[in-house]
């Protein structure tokens, strides 16, 4: 058996306010490509495939064409599960009619320990992100009070599941799974989980376990085992990724051999390193390209008045901007004490929102925040 193991698209995810939709399917459709290239049997997609659990419209329909891409389309067996960005419920929605094409989307702890999905010489277990208490109640057993505990119930229930008709066959075993394992770092775009006071799964519990896809973690280096392996995301998703290599695991399971493919972006995430000279030229700038997207960091440690704009019209998708050296005075980046503490609070809710995400506020997030500060003000007089 061979399959792809990819994770975490977070199909609908902003980047610093700008867009990815473009980058996103750009991304699908060469995965889409490596798994022809490699000739799969299967594609194994490890969590968070929506950024947010009521995704927009364009990110429903995206994620939509890429899934009758590879399954209907294609024709190749797909297996997923939720991840913590997801909402379970309305990915499991239409899951028993997915079976019926080898779609195969696990929402829920039962479905993980009750379900393995075995295709040709492999069974596949598909955890999706899971809560404490689902444990629990699935258990009947209110004793359980953190990770630890939990994983190890739920893997010696599926080592119970092993398909003991099917020995002289099977010769590996699969978990698919999303969440944090012990001895992983993590970067900034990641929703770090605390589950029980917890916050990770000790690699040891999944020995029995002949791979173990991981989503969660957006850097494939994030844990260092042979056989437990994050696939990260497809796309570089914020400034501390800006040196990671994005791609996918090609797995073998017989023999075993695992090989990491990488990914080139449509438009990559760029760190630029020099003063307001140096990259603030037609010349300096005409070596990137006007649609890629940069972190900068300023050698300069004097005030330059507009700066975020001025650079923009040479980088127009700027996602972090910081100085080297500590400037004497911010007032490039931030306007001076005195005029913040006589401007009107909503034109602050406005600036900070606009300088965090790079949009306007719409009208309703206007009117829900002139009534919050109007109830704030009603409270402090009352």
């Amino acid at each position: 058996m061979k399959f792809l193991h990819t994770a975490d698209w977070h199909v609908g995810k902003k980047l610093n306010g700008f867009d990815l939709l473009a980058e996103q399917h750009d991304a699908f459709l060469k995965i889409n490509q490596l798994a022809k290239d490699y000739k799969v049997d299967a594609v194994v997609v490890a969590g968070d495939l929506y950024d947010r659990s009521v995704p927009s419209e364009e990110a429903v329909e995206e994620l939509n064409k890429d899934l009758i891409q590879m399954n209907l389309k294609e024709g190749w067996p797909l297996l997923a599960v939720s991840g913590n960005h997801d909402s379970a419920v309305r990915l499991a929605t239409g899951g028993d009619w997915f079976k019926a094409t080898n779609f195969f989307m696990h929402t829920t702890v039962a479905q993980a320990i009750e379900e393995p999905v075995t295709l040709g010489d492999t069974q596949f277990f598909l955890l999706p992100f899971f809560g404490l208490q689902e444990v629990r109640n699935y258990f009947g057993d209110p004793e359980i009070r953190d990770l630890k505990t939990a994983m190890a119930r739920i893997v010696t229930k599926m080592e119970e599941e092993f398909d003991p008709d099917r020995a002289h066959v099977l010769v590996a075993h699969v978990l698919v799974a999303h969440f944090f394992a012990a001895g992983s770092s993590h970067t900034d775009s990641e929703t770090q989980t605390e589950v029980g006071g917890l916050d990770a799964v000790p690699v040891d519990l999944m020995a029995p376990f002949d791979y173990v896809a991981l989503g969660h973690l957006h850097n494939k280096n994030a844990l260092q085992a042979p056989r437990v392996k994050y696939a990260g995301s497809p796309l570089k998703f914020s400034a501390s990724e800006v040196n990671l290599d994005k791609g996918v695991w090609i797995v073998d399971t017989q023999p075993f051999n695992l090989q990491w493919v990488p990914l080139e972006p449509l438009h990559d995430l760029v760190k630029l390193t020099g003063s307001f000279d140096e990259l603030a030229t037609v010349e300096y700038a005409s070596h990137y390209q006007e649609d890629d997207f940069f972190v900068i960091e300023l050698t300069d440690t004097a005030p330059i008045p507009d700066l975020m704009n001025k650079l923009r019209h040479y980088y127009p998708k700027i996602i972090a901007l910081s100085r080297v050296n500590k400037a004497a005075d911010q007032s490039d980046l931030a306007a001076p004490a005195q005029d913040l503490e006589n401007k009107d609070p909503l034109a602050l809710l406005s600036d900070f929102y606009h300088q965090v995400t790079g949009e306007e506020l719409s009208d309703n997030q206007r009117q829900w925040a002139k009534d919050a500060l109007l109830a704030a003000q009603k409270e402090e007089e009352g």
